[in-house]
């Protein structure tokens, strides 16, 4: 059985959004149903050295919606990083997959073997070919921040477990 770079790229971003978006929906009734702020869920993290729960869903939003740039070149919208809500964490993960789903999989044909250029700092270039990038560098680092909300939900008394970071399965 052979995987278009679609089929594993763009359905695998979107079904992790979906996730993602379901935990931070849990995040939000947790917080209603114990009568706690919800937005005190956002300024969350996991140790003092890493990104709070804002950031990890902003690093898997942009990394799935760059992805999806660099490999199908079909421009990602610009989002900053501004929020500060659950609701508005919940807009993004909604507006980075309305994006992903405008992607259509003949976009990515020849993907595999397109060179994609990330810079880490001055004199910090590195230099994928397409497929490498894809599962080396793009989906480790997506599932990566997915998994470290999770993580800051959970620490943070959110009943969510391993079922609700993998998703529904796929169809």
């Amino acid at each position: 059985m052979s995987l278009s770079m679609y089929q594993a790229s763009i359905p695998v971003f979107v079904r992790g959004l979906n996730a993602l978006r379901g935990l931070l929906e849990k995040g939000a009734a947790h917080a209603a149903a114990n009568g706690t702020d919800p937005n005190a869920l956002v300024s969350a993290q996991l140790a003092p050295d890493m990104l709070p729960l804002a950031g990890q869903v902003q690093r898997a939003s942009d990394t799935s919606k760059l992805s999806g740039q660099r490999l199908s070149g079909v421009q990602a919208p610009s989002m900053p990083d501004t929020e500060t809500t659950l609701d508005q964490l919940i807009g993004r993960v909604n507006d980075t997959i309305a994006y992903l789903e405008t992607i259509d999989a003949k976009s990515l044909d020849g993907a595999e073997s397109r060179t994609i250029e990330l810079n880490f700092g001055p004199g910090n270039k590195h230099v994928f070919r397409g497929d490498d990038y894809l599962l080396g560098f793009a989906l480790p680092n997506f599932y990566f921040h997915v998994a470290i909300a999770h993580g800051i939900l959970r620490s943070q008394g959110v009943g969510v477990g391993k079922l609700d970071y993998i998703g529904a399965p796929p169809r």
